[in-house]
């Protein structure tokens, strides 16, 4: 399998202020981890800027002007007490939102099967239409996705999303959308505080399972095998995309789930079948969170693993 890693430096100067969680060493140890002899087969490429069209696609005119015309010139504006822009921040979002639509334009017409990671942040699955929050500006996964239809016309995309808090900017943009899915494991209460079991949304292409806090692997595995595999499989998808969120492991300090890094390797494997059968291998994952260095840096290498080996 051909995989393709986009990343940019910008991304690494996003400054989200000292002790802030999403900083910019959590790149730093992604990106040395895939640094080893055996990830010297990836396809080393920069992450271009979004277009302002790509975003518009999944955000109001008005969000992007207010987050783009609110990049300081100096020191930093916070939206919200979590939710930082320093000076290259502007830049920084438009290339990760531009990162998964290059890494959709390029699996999908590539000659042969090809998957994708997008190293990059801010992250973007708490980006919702109309808001920035939770560390995110864009949300990266939708405006991929919505991308494929219009500029691709794959009509069923799917986007995956095993972070462990909901992605509610996900699901705000994709659930207005017939043909789009999006499917979340989460722990709960946890923030946002939004993704519960059994909403569908209007157009019924919503999977929502919840975790409390203390679930390890077997809780995991069984909301993959019981709900999530199975509403993706119903929906046929001709795209994957995983918000790759690594903050569900056992030594993250920013939630109380228990997973281990086998467990990315479990759930990765089993996306990579699901692309393989219904997507012509067509899989394209983006960073979300993961605060633990050592932890995500294992995991989101596990993950570049699978999808390099496939």
């Amino acid at each position: 399998m051909h995989t393709i890693l986009y990343s940019h430096p910008v991304c690494f100067d996003h400054d989200t202020g000292e002790y802030h969680p999403e900083c910019s060493d959590r790149l730093r140890a992604i990106m040395g981890a895939l640094e080893t002899e055996e990830f010297g087969f990836l396809d080393r490429r920069e992450a271009p800027m979004a277009e302002i069209e790509q975003l518009e696609r999944a955000h109001a005119p008005v969000h992007i002007r207010n987050i783009l015309e609110s990049v300081p010139a100096t020191g930093h504006h916070h939206i919200d007490g979590d939710t930082v822009l320093s000076v290259v921040s502007g830049e920084a979002a438009l290339r990760s939102a531009g990162a998964v639509c290059a890494a959709v334009n390029d699996v999908t017409t590539a000659f042969g099967r090809a998957n994708a990671f997008c190293a990059v942040r801010p992250p973007g699955h708490h980006a919702e239409r109309e808001a920035a929050m939770g560390f995110c500006f864009f949300c990266n996964a939708a405006v991929g996705a919505l991308h494929a239809r219009a500029v691709h016309g794959l009509e069923r995309i799917a986007v995956v999303d095993f972070d462990v808090h909901h992605g509610n900017g996900t699901e705000d943009i994709l659930s207005r959308h017939a043909g789009m899915f999006y499917a979340s494991s989460h722990q709960s209460p946890a923030f946002p505080g939004t993704g519960r079991n059994g909403h569908v949304g209007i157009h019924r292409n919503l999977c929502n399972v919840e975790m409390r806090p203390g679930a390890d692997s077997g809780v995991f595995r069984e909301a993959y095998t019981k709900h999530i595999f199975p509403a993706l499989r119903r929906h046929r998808p001709e795209l994957i995309i995983v918000s790759a969120g690594f903050d569900a492991h056992a030594k993250d300090p920013l939630a109380h789930c228990r997973l281990r890094t086998g467990d990315y390797v479990w759930v990765t494997e089993r996306l990579v079948e699901m692309a393989d059968e219904f997507c012509n291998g067509r899989i394209v994952s983006v960073l979300e969170g993961g605060y633990d260095l050592d932890a995500l840096a294992a995991s989101a290498a596990a993950h570049v693993r699978v999808l390099l080996n496939h």
